[in-house]
């Protein structure tokens, strides 16, 4: 269960280093595996190399070493993409997450070489390969993932295609949403990297508990439970959603995003307040 973290800004927009070490903490107190930084939900795209490397650093220094960090490293551009992935190799990430390339459109046969290329710079680091055609446009289907699987680091997938969540030989299946990490649990996939274990990371991890003992009508019943904070996560884009419900709890401080997100507006709170308000949470900031 690996919960892909928000990345805390300040009132001024700089990422706020204080606050994510008190944001991860309190997720890996709370049932969280490990964590991706620099993802989708960390707005990879608006934080800086630099800023990103930081991160990773102070994070480290506050979960250690026992904790399993992740970090994105994918990019448009796979030059960029073997620097960053080098770099978060040498600074002690477990793992590199790495996304389909976007805006490119690249062809099978690219997408290959890109994850060779990538995984190379990775040296034994494992990649995990991130499938999110809503984002990047291109699909990747299990197909192509099985000649992913031939690239000897590249060891899981996050599939962010509920239509094509299935099982590829030599890849770990984890579930990209939330929605469908009992669904991935029951066809025996390793997890899931989450967005909604932010805020019910204790029944999340319950659930994958469950499912390692083979109880999965417990998990289906914990799962029954959540949908409600589901799709509160959903109701517009990531990670607007989780971001407005960590404010509303006060794990993180009213720092807001990185245009060009913006904050929930009133509506879109209503509805994250009352998928709080479903799993017994009170905000304490309205």
């Amino acid at each position: 269960m690996i919960t892909a973290m928000v990345t805390p800004f300040d009132a001024s927009g700089a990422v706020d280093f204080v606050a994510a070490r008190k944001l991860a903490a309190h997720l890996v107190a709370n049932g969280s595996h490990g964590l991706v930084l620099c993802g989708s939900t960390g707005e990879s795209a608006t934080v800086t190399d630099p800023e990103g490397f930081k991160l990773l650093e102070a994070v480290r220094e506050e979960v250690g070493g026992d904790v399993l960090l992740a970090f994105g490293t994918g990019t448009n551009d796979t030059r960029h993409s073997v620097e960053l992935t080098r770099t978060a190799a040498e600074m002690g990430a477990d793992a590199a997450l790495v996304v389909t390339p976007y805006y490119n459109k690249p062809n099978p046969a690219g997408i290959v070489a890109h994850f060779e290329t990538v995984a190379a710079a990775a040296s034994q680091m494992p990649v995990i390969a991130y499938n999110i055609p809503s984002r990047v446009v291109v699909n990747v289907p299990p197909s192509l993932l099985a000649e992913l699987a031939k690239i000897d680091n590249v060891v899981a997938v996050k599939q962010a295609n509920n239509d094509d969540l299935q099982q590829v030989e030599g890849l770990r299946l984890l579930a990209g949403n939330d929605d469908v990490f009992l669904r991935t649990l029951e066809l025996g996939g390793a997890g899931g990297i989450l967005v909604a274990s932010h805020l019910v990371g204790r029944q999340m991890r319950e659930m994958w508990d469950a499912a390692e003992v083979g109880d999965l009508e417990r998990a289906c019943e914990v799962n029954s439970g959540l949908r409600q904070v589901y799709d509160a996560m959903g109701v517009t884009t990531n990670p607007i959603p989780v971001k407005a419900a960590l404010e509303m709890t006060g794990l993180i401080p009213s720092g807001g995003l990185r245009l060009p997100l913006v904050r929930a507006d009133e509506e879109q709170r209503d509805v994250v307040r009352a998928a709080l308000e479903s799993v017994g949470q009170t905000p304490v900031n309205q």
